[in-house]
């Protein structure tokens, strides 16, 4: 599903340049849960950004389901992030003034589906993640559980084969991130969805299939989590 092959990433900055990610080699089996752990500023969120195409490595090359994503151009990169890959953030990134449904809608309606496919899809999705009696509400009537819980909805509008989460209990409480774990292990185990997660938190590792710590750009450690 996922290859890194002998990527760095290099960032200028005034101080000068900084290596975030150092000749890293990756493989991601299809239908994986991996968490990924490492102090702030080890190279983990970059890992994500170059995984979406959010960014291009420095060297070497990144592929996501058989596309090389540093040949693609910015059109096509666009293109792939919409229709392949689900992004789920720690502060949720829904829009204020529309109602839940209309932000898990929102990727359908850039990719101009049709408004009855639409319909079904975000009701099916709500149905999915317990949130089918709080379309109509706006985010900010919402916990920060249910908040996430569109997040992940909005994200397989395009029925990604990979959803790429970063922090995604971050600012939940113990309780309500152990609700949002359940529920991106399910999509894992049963519709066989890969996924990625950055997080420092050792108990919501522990929710993937694998385990691997990054420090100082570079990958030191891969263990089995619970799930496998």
């Amino acid at each position: 599903m996922i290859q890194l092959s002998k990527v760095s990433k290099v960032f200028a900055l005034e101080a000068g340049a900084f290596t975030a990610l150092k000749d890293t080699d990756l493989h991601i089996g299809r239908g994986e849960f991996i968490a990924i752990m490492g102090p702030s500023g080890s190279g983990k969120s970059t890992m994500l950004q170059l995984l979406g195409g959010l960014d291009l490595p420095s060297a070497g090359q990144v592929s996501v389901d058989g596309v090389a994503l540093n040949k693609l151009n910015e059109k096509e990169r666009t293109l792939f992030r919409r229709t392949k890959v689900g992004f789920v953030f720690q502060n949720y990134q829904l829009l204020p003034m529309m109602t839940v449904a209309e932000n898990v809608a929102l990727p359908l309606a850039a990719n101009r589906a049709p408004k009855e496919e639409i319909k079904d899809t975000v009701n099916r999705l709500l149905r999915e993640v317990g949130l089918e009696d709080k379309a109509s509400r706006f985010p900010s009537q919402l916990s920060g559980g249910q908040q996430q819980r569109v997040a992940i909805a909005r994200a397989l509008a395009m029925k990604p084969r990979l959803i790429l989460a970063d922090e995604p209990t971050g600012n939940l409480d113990r309780k309500t991130g152990e609700g949002v774990l359940q529920l991106l292990t399910r999509l894992n185990r049963e519709e066989q969805i890969t996924i990625v997660m950055v997080t420092h938190d050792e108990d919501a590792a522990k929710a993937a299939s694998r385990i691997i710590q990054i420090r100082d750009g570079e990958v030191v450690q891969s263990t089995e989590g619970v799930l496998a």
